[in-house]
C-alpha cells in the first residue's frame, strides 16, 4: 500500500490518500474520539462567514468539512489533490474541484475566505500553499488553518506524544492502509509549534495572525487576514 515520505511529494501524498479514501472519515472519527466534529465546528465559527460569502475549503478530502462550512449560508467549495478522496465524497452536495495547494486552479481574489483543516501539514511547500491561498482570497478576506499542534502543558504533551500518537497507529491497523497513518503520526511530530507556524503564515503575506488552542493545544486554529494594501 502507498506510504508517503516526509518529503511530501505531491504525487505520493495524493496516492496515499486515494488508498484510504473509502474509510477515511470513519477512521478519523474513531481515532479522534469524535473530536473531529468539534474541531470542524470551531473552524467554521472562526471564519466568521456570512450568508453569500464564498469560502474555499482546501485539502477538503471527502467534503465533510465543506458541508460544515456551508451550514453558515456561505457558498463553500471543496478542493483537494486526491481524486480518490473527492470521489469518495461525491455524494455530498457541495462543489468539488481537483487542485494542488501550491498551484490553485482559481483566479485572484476569487474567495472571501479560505481554510485548510489537517491538510497544510501535507503540502510539500507550506509557504507556497499559504501564499496561494492569499492570492485567491480578496483583500480583507480571512484565513483559518486548523492543524495538529503542540500541547501547552508539559506533562500532557509527553502523554500525547508517547501514548496518543502511538494509539493512532494501533487504531489504524484495521484501516485499508496502516502505513498511511504511520506517516500521519510522523508528520504531526515533525510539524512546527504554534508560534513558528504563525511566523510562516506572516511570511506568506498574511496579517493579523493569531491562534487559539483547542483540546489543550493538540489542535490550534491559526487565523489571519489578507492585508488591504
Amino acid at each position: 500500500m502507498a506510504r508517503a515520505s516526509l518529503d511530501k511529494r505531491p504525487g505520493e501524498v495524493a496516492s496515499m490518500f486515494d488508498g484510504v479514501a473509502r474509510r477515511y472519515d470513519r477512521t478519523n472519527t474513531l481515532m479522534t474520539g469524535g473530536l473531529d466534529r468539534y474541531w470542524r465546528r470551531r473552524t467554521r465559527q472562526a471564519l466568521q462567514l456570512k450568508p453569500g460569502d464564498r469560502v474555499l475549503d482546501l485539502a477538503a478530502g471527502t467534503g465533510v468539512s465543506t458541508v460544515e462550512l456551508a451550514r453558515s449560508g456561505a457558498w463553500a467549495a471543496a478542493c483537494d489533490f486526491s481524486t480518490g478522496m473527492l470521489q469518495a465524497g461525491a455524494f455530498r452536495r457541495v462543489p468539488m474541484v481537483a487542485g494542488d495547494a501550491m498551484a490553485l486552479p482559481f483566479a485572484d481574489d476569487s474567495f472571501d475566505a479560505a481554510t485548510i483543516s489537517f491538510g497544510l501539514r501535507n503540502v510539500q511547500d507550506t509557504a507556497a500553499g499559504l501564499s496561494e491561498m492569499a492570492r485567491v482570497v480578496r483583500p480583507g478576506g480571512r484565513l483559518v488553518v486548523c492543524e495538529f499542534s503542540n500541547p501547552t502543558n508539559g506533562a500532557f504533551r509527553s502523554l500525547y506524544e508517547n501514548v496518543a500518537l502511538q494509539a493512532i497507529q494501533v487504531v489504524a491497523r484495521g484501516s485499508s492502509n496502516p502505513e498511511a497513518y504511520a506517516y500521519l503520526a510522523e508528520s504531526i511530530k515533525n510539524w512546527p509549534d504554534q508560534e513558528r507556524l504563525a511566523q510562516i503564515v506572516r511570511d506568506a503575506g498574511w496579517g493579523d495572525v493569531a491562534w487559539t488552542n483547542l483540546t489543550g493545544g493538540i489542535v490550534a486554529l491559526h487565523t489571519a487576514i489578507r492585508p488591504l494594501g
